[in-house]
């Protein structure tokens, strides 16, 4: 049985590129950079480089929140859609909105994204110290507990590397420039393609 998935999977991964959505904000969107050179454009030329037969869609929004992206995640990410690529809750800590709006608004995207039967792997994002240590403890714990509970992979901080290094940032020093994303993706990358050897082998991917 092992050996018939196995041998099943990559006819099944050559049959069609894996179809991903990355569905973000403006760490997404790629604010003020090129197209060429935002997030979604750079991880599929990485992807691909890395021998994956993948097509990413950039569905990236400047300025949403959680609440917003889960009010357009129907129509921004089709049918079809193998894998999500979920990176929301920057806005949200920038404006010290409520985690507990912020934990309701991505439960329902990754409920949404389960009941359609789409694999889902979890940027998470981290709270400034701006806010205050109670607003930071309960924001930085929502990523975790949301991975864990709908056994998402998690990817801790979707700006490693890049946060207070002004050379990797716009001035607003707040966005990635491009020298910024290609870190991201440099970073990203790896366990994304741990994630998308599983869901190759899978003969039903829903991790």
């Amino acid at each position: 049985m092992l050996l018939a998935l196995a041998l099943a999977a990559p006819a099944r991964a050559l049959a069609r590129p894996i179809q991903i959505v990355c569905f973000g904000d403006s760490l997404t969107a790629g604010y003020q950079l090129p197209q060429a050179d935002a997030f979604p454009a750079v991880l599929e030329k990485k992807l691909r480089q890395d021998g994956f037969d993948v097509t990413i869609v950039n569905a990236g929004v400047s300025g949403d929140t959680a609440t917003d992206g889960a009010a357009r995640l129907d129509w921004s990410v089709p049918d079809g859609t193998d894998i999500v690529l979920l990176e929301l809750g920057a806005n949200d800590m920038l404006r010290a909105i409520d985690p507990a709006v912020t934990d309701k608004a991505l439960t329902a995207i990754l409920t949404r994204l389960q009941t359609r039967k789409i694999a889902t792997y979890l940027a998470g994002m981290l709270a400034t110290p701006d806010y205050g240590a109670d607003y930071k403890t309960k924001f930085d714990a929502i990523y975790p507990a949301l991975a864990k509970k709908f056994h998402a992979p998690l990817y801790p901080f979707f700006m490693q590397g890049v946060m207070g290094m002004p050379k990797l940032q716009l001035a607003d020093g707040l966005h990635p420039n491009s020298a910024g994303v290609q870190v991201i993706v440099d970073q990203f990358a790896p366990p994304l393609e741990q994630m998308l050897k599983a869901w190759q082998a899978s003969p039903h991917p829903a991790l």
